[in-house]
C-alpha cells in the first residue's frame, strides 16, 4: 500500500512537472505571425488598402554581396501596404523608426489618406519585412542595407517624385536617401529625426559624464556588445507579451503626454507590437553601427546640412526626447527651404499621442503639392515653428 501511494506520488509530481514545463512554451512568431497581426490591427482603419511583398531581389546592383553577406541567395522582399486615395494624389512614403514597423501609424492612414496616397513600408530587417542575416561590420555597409534596399523597392514600386516621411531612425535613413537619391524626393518630412545630434555637443555632456559610472560602463558595453530591447522580449519568452502589454499600455496610455489608445487599440497593437519583436534578430542589429551609446550618430547629419538638396521639414513633438536644437543647427547650413513644427501634447511618438496635430502639420508641410496658393497658408492654431 505505501509502495502504491508513494508511485502514485511520484506519478502526480511528474505529471504536475511536465505540465508546468508544457506551459511555459515560447509564443511562436513569424513572418505570417507579424503579416496577420498587421491585418488585425489595420481592421480598425476605414480605407480601403493592398498589402504586398514587393521582390528586392537579393542584393544591389553592381555588387557580389547579397544584402552583405548573407549566406542566402534568396531574393528578399518589403512589406508594403497602399491606400485608396484620388487618382491625383500626391504620393507620400511612410518610413517607421528603430524597433517599429509602419502599423505603428494605424492612427492616421485614414486622415493622411483623404489627401495623399499613402504608401507604407517595413525597412528591411523590420516588421513583416525579410530578415536576412545581418552581417555589416561598418556604418557604411550599414546605411547601404537600408538605403539600397529602399532604392531597389523603389524601382520595383516605380516610384518618382513621392513625398518622404521617415519617424526617427527612419528619418535617418530617410535623409540619408535623399542625399543620394534627391532627384525622386519631392519634399522631406523628418518626424523627429535621430542623427542631428552630435556627441561632441555641450548639451549632452551629462551621457560623457554618466558614461564615466560604472552603470553607464556596463551599458555602453551592452551597447557595443549589440545587445537589443528585443533580445529582452525574446528572452522572456512566454512573459514576453506580458512585458510589452505593460510597455503600451503605459507609454501609450497611463505615461502618454497626449492621446490616449483604446482598450481595442491597446490590444492590437500590443499583439503586433510583440510578433515584430519577438521575431529573428536582423534589421535591429544595426544599432552599434549607426549610433554611439547615448543615441548619437557616428556619422551625424549634421555634418551633411550643407549638401542638403531637398526641401525639408521637421516635425517634433513638445515633448520629445529628441533635441530639436539640433535640427536648427542643421537649418542655418542647408541651401534649401527647411521649417521646423512643434505639435503640442506629444512626445516621440507625436503621431499617436497626438494625431490630428501631427495630420495638421504634415498637412501645412506639404501646401504646396495641396493648395493652389501655399504662400497664404498659416501655420494652423495649435502648432509652433521653432
Amino acid at each position: 500500500m505505501a509502495e502504491e501511494i508513494s508511485q502514485n506520488d511520484v506519478a502526480s509530481s511528474s505529471k504536475s512537472k511536465k505540465s508546468f514545463w508544457s506551459s511555459l512554451r515560447w509564443i511562436p512568431t513569424s513572418t505570417d505571425h507579424i503579416i496577420a497581426a498587421e491585418k488585425r490591427l489595420l481592421s480598425i482603419i476605414k480605407t480601403g488598402y493592398v498589402q504586398e511583398r514587393v521582390n528586392i531581389g537579393s542584393g544591389p546592383p553592381g555588387s557580389k554581396v547579397r544584402w552583405f553577406r548573407s549566406s542566402s541567395d534568396e531574393p528578399r522582399f518589403l512589406n508594403t501596404v497602399t491606400f485608396d486615395s484620388k487618382p491625383d494624389a500626391p504620393t507620400l512614403v511612410m518610413v517607421h523608426g528603430y524597433a517599429a514597423s509602419q502599423g505603428f501609424f494605424f492612427r492616421n492612414f485614414d486622415a493622411l489618406a483623404s489627401r495623399f496616397r499613402i504608401i507604407a513600408v517595413d525597412q528591411l530587417g523590420w516588421g513583416g519585412s525579410s530578415r536576412p542575416d545581418f552581417t555589416c561590420r561598418s556604418t557604411e555597409e550599414t546605411e547601404a542595407w537600408f538605403i539600397d534596399s529602399f532604392e531597389e523597392w523603389r524601382k520595383a514600386k516605380n516610384l518618382s517624385n513621392f513625398i518622404l516621411l521617415g519617424h526617427s531612425f527612419g528619418g535617418y535613413v530617410a535623409s540619408k536617401y535623399a542625399l543620394k537619391h534627391p532627384e525622386h524626393v519631392q519634399h522631406l518630412i523628418l518626424v523627429g529625426p535621430a542623427g542631428f545630434t552630435e556627441e561632441t555637443d555641450p548639451k549632452t555632456e551629462f551621457v560623457t559624464k554618466f558614461r564615466a559610472t560604472w552603470k553607464g560602463a556596463v551599458l555602453n558595453h551592452l551597447w557595443e556588445s549589440n545587445f537589443t530591447p528585443q533580445k529582452i522580449v525574446r528572452g522572456f519568452g512566454p512573459w514576453g507579451p506580458n512585458m510589452v502589454r505593460k510597455y503600451t499600455s503605459a507609454r501609450f496610455g497611463t505615461r502618454s503626454t497626449g492621446q490616449k489608445l483604446t482598450d481595442e487599440e491597446s490590444s492590437l497593437l500590443t499583439d503586433y507590437v510583440y510578433h515584430t519583436l519577438a521575431a529573428k534578430a536582423s534589421g535591429e542589429l544595426c544599432l552599434k553601427y549607426i549610433f554611439a551609446f547615448g543615441a548619437f550618430a557616428r556619422m551625424p547629419l549634421l555634418r551633411s546640412a550643407p549638401e542638403w538638396k531637398v526641401p525639408t521639414t521637421f516635425i517634433y513633438g513638445t515633448e520629445d526626447w529628441m533635441n530639436y536644437e539640433g535640427a536648427q543647427e542643421a537649418r542655418k547650413q542647408m541651401k534649401v527651404p527647411c521649417e521646423i513644427i512643434r505639435v503640442p501634447q506629444a512626445g516621440h511618438f507625436v503621431f499617436i499621442d497626438n494625431p490630428s496635430g501631427f495630420h495638421s502639420a504634415v498637412l501645412y508641410a506639404c501646401r504646396r503639392f495641396l493648395t493652389p496658393n501655399p504662400d497664404n497658408e498659416s501655420l494652423p492654431e495649435g502648432l509652433s515653428s521653432a
